[in-house]
């Protein structure tokens, strides 16, 4: 499975990767904004918006690349590891059922 969470505080970049990886996804994390951020994000299957952290420009751009791939975006205006916890175990128990 695939995850790319934008948002987020940088010093918790090693921590997101890590909770990430305890749930078997190859995740990508961008914590600011970077240079032609619609080639970087590729076709993940989980998108994850830390929007407390994270500008309007970099949600209206990510959204728009990732329109009609269906990859399912959760919002979260907390960027804690409890919160990404969260909605790692909600997805993956989802999707078990499927």
């Amino acid at each position: 499975m695939s995850a790319v969470i934008l948002g987020g505080n940088e010093c918790m970049y090693r921590r997101y990767m890590d909770l990430c990886q305890e749930y078997n996804f190859d995740a990508k994390v961008f914590t600011k904004p970077t240079g032609n951020l619609r080639r970087k994000l590729g076709t993940p299957e989980l998108m994850v918006f830390f929007t407390n952290t994270m500008s309007h420009k970099m949600v209206e751009c990510a959204v728009s690349e990732l329109k009609g791939t269906g990859t399912t975006i959760v919002r979260c205006h907390s960027s804690s590891m409890s919160a990404l916890r969260n909605i790692l175990d909600s997805y993956v128990k989802e999707n078990a059922n499927v």
